[in-house]
């Protein structure tokens, strides 16, 4: 958007956990500089003892950065503040405040979020369609659907769940696009009854009615990040799984939860 961004993270832990302490360090290196130190072990140099023991610290260091939202958008930030302030001639802060971040719980919540961040442009007059929101995802999506592809750089969709099911979103990519332009359409013409069969029935899946969908796609953030529902989102089964993992007492923000991702 003009002044602010919007993002759906999905922290894959144990694709971390997985990694080399080599592959640690490379993925580090892509984003920032290291040292002497650093290249020796890419490059399989010889490591003196005392040497080991630093890489070692650093490189727990590294794990736990790589899989931390705050250091994410730390390295996303900086560089788009540095690039402003130089357009703009001036220094100081770019950004109004530290960035806000929610749970997703389910797949319900995970596809509402989503569909309002891909939708932002709509809503906000900036496109038409979909297709034609510049900097979006849905339009990244869009344009690799049209060769039979999906995009690298974004989690791609996986189909229905079943046995062996590889990591990616448990719907279909065709069917979450007709649900976002359907969506897209009835905010732009405010047409009520535009919502296709098939969006229909993935709305029926998700078990969430057609105008809680309308609802949330068009105030997300208002109705879930800032006023009525505070804490993570998602239906009142995933929320309860949630409080117990964290060993929390209250399920705040239950009563909301229930009312637009648990009441069809």
């Amino acid at each position: 958007m003009s002044n602010h961004l919007h993002l759906v993270l999905r922290v894959d832990v144990a694709l971390l956990d997985a990694w080399s302490d080599v592959e640690v360090v490379m993925q580090w290196q892509k984003i920032f500089k290291g040292d002497d130190l650093n290249s020796d072990l890419i490059t399989g140099k010889i490591i003196e003892k005392y040497q080991e023991k630093i890489l070692q610290k650093r490189i727990e260091e590294y794990r736990s950065r790589l899989s931390d939202i705050s250091w994410f958008m730390r390295a996303l930030n900086e560089p788009i503040a540095r690039m402003a302030n130089k357009e703009d001639k001036c220094t100081g802060r770019f950004w109004e405040g530290r960035f806000k971040s929610q749970a997703l719980l389910d797949d319900a919540a995970v596809l509402a979020c989503m569909a309002y961040v891909d939708l932002n442009p709509i809503r906000a007059k900036m496109a038409q369609t979909p297709e034609n929101s510049d900097f979006t995802s849905i339009q990244l999506r869009i344009k690799s659907a049209l060769k039979g592809e999906q995009p690298s750089a974004l989690l791609p969709f996986v189909g229905n769940e079943r046995k062996n099911m590889p990591k990616g979103l448990m719907f279909n990519v065709q069917d979450y696009l007709q649900l976002v332009d359907d969506t897209g359409r009835i905010i732009r013409d405010d047409k009520r009854g535009a919502i296709s069969q098939s969006s229909m029935q993935l709305l029926e899946r998700l078990n969430i009615p057609p105008e809680n969908w309308l609802k949330i796609t068009s105030d997300f953030s208002r109705l879930i990040l800032e006023y009525k529902v505070k804490g993570p989102v998602g239906t009142l089964q995933e929320l309860g799984a949630y409080c117990e993992h964290l060993d929390r007492k209250r399920r705040q923000g239950a009563a909301n939860c229930r009312r637009w991702l648990d009441s069809a």
